[in-house]
């Protein structure tokens, strides 16, 4: 069946659909991963955004039952330039294309995604809409979306559950977070509790945790105010670490400011220097905002990566409090595991601190 992507610029791109028949509209982005198609798609840092693959075969190993990073995902589309006939690969369980007519995700493939991909990098993000036909009404319902505020509303958990072990107690809020996450926390046998985006300070330190983890999430980090409290109410009581979407809000809570990319970073081959050691880890990230370092030196925080193509801000640690943060994706699912020791980072700060008080 003829689909057609259209952009809030007036581009049209012709192609084939395939996933739910259904018309959608939200943030179209790209993804430069040559892999990991199905991570990205459940991860709902992607919530409201047509995901653009670069790489131009998706869907060539199908969805399995492992590599799930949310059960339910909110992405509002999948743009590819050929999905795959037929998936093989030993822990398939479907077809791309099943998976998304049952997550009610419209897809659209032989979309020319290097000249949308040019298009997007020089413009910048912008609003989009998969539909069966290119007319002024189509437009006219694209050019009135108001982009949502509510988005972390959207995947956070709406209440808390635990993830029993034996080891240290940990705390994870959840702005819309991977499972990887807890993946990662559980193999470190840590007792977890998530709870909701909206937790309060007083309730998290009633529950006497050893650390508490602010995890990824989508949209702009201004738009969850509560958080910040809650950040300023904990620090320096209980052991900190912020990932993605969680290190912004770590940065506003402490006095620094953020500010949309024009394209942002989504995939997993971005470079990044840790700045005491000259370590250089590539690394899996989803973001379309950014800490401004201009504002960093006055929020009382110390930089501890940057990005090396172009230089953002991507870890701070504070320099009063047992606390720090990473833009990037140490769970690094879809993508290399060079940076999970900041787990590790994490449990010794904990336990450091445990001897301290």
């Amino acid at each position: 069946m003829k689909r057609y992507l259209i952009l809030e610029d007036g581009s049209v791109f012709a192609g084939e659909g395939f996933g739910a028949p259904l018309t959608t509209t939200g943030e179209v982005v790209f993804n430069t991963g040559m892999t990991g198609y199905q991570e990205t798609i459940t991860d709902q840092s992607y919530n409201g955004q047509i995901i653009t693959f670069t790489y131009p075969l998706i869907g060539n190993y199908g969805i399995n039952r492992d590599d799930y990073e949310s059960i339910a995902p909110t992405c509002k589309g999948v743009v590819v330039r050929e999905v795959a006939r037929r998936a093989s690969n030993w822990r398939n369980q479907m077809s791309l294309d099943e998976f998304l007519k049952r997550k009610h995700i419209p897809g659209i493939s032989g979309v020319d995604t290097r000249r949308l991909t040019r298009r997007l990098r020089t413009a910048g993000t912008m609003k989009a809409s998969i539909v069966d036909t290119v007319d002024d009404h189509a437009f006219d319902q694209l050019n009135a979306l108001v982009m949502p505020k509510n988005q972390v509303q959207q995947v956070s958990t709406t209440k808390p559950y635990p993830s029993p072990a034996t080891g240290r107690n940990v705390v994870v809020i959840d702005f819309g977070l991977k499972h990887s996450v807890l993946r990662e926390l559980s193999k470190r046998n840590c007792n977890l509790t998530v709870l909701p985006y909206n937790t309060t300070a007083a309730e998290i330190l009633d529950l006497a945790p050893d650390g508490v983890l602010l995890s990824n999430g989508p949209g702009d980090p201004k738009d969850v105010p509560e958080a910040l409290d809650m950040i300023r109410g904990i620090q320096g009581k209980i052991p900190l670490f912020g990932i993605c979407l969680g290190h912004q809000l770590f940065a506003l809570a402490n006095g620094a400011d953020t500010y949309k990319m024009k394209f942002g970073h989504r995939g997993f081959n971005h470079p990044v220097r840790e700045i005491a050691t000259g370590r250089i880890d590539f690394t899996s990230q989803n973001h379309g905002y950014t800490v401004d370092p201009a504002t960093v030196e006055q929020a009382n925080l110390l930089v501890t990566h940057m990005e090396i193509n172009d230089q953002t801000i991507e870890g701070l640690r504070h320099r009063n409090y047992p606390a720090f943060s990473v833009q990037f994706h140490p769970d690094a699912t879809p993508g290399p595991h060079e940076a999970t020791h900041l787990f590790d980072e994490f449990m010794e700060m904990i336990d450091a601190f445990a001897k301290r008080a």
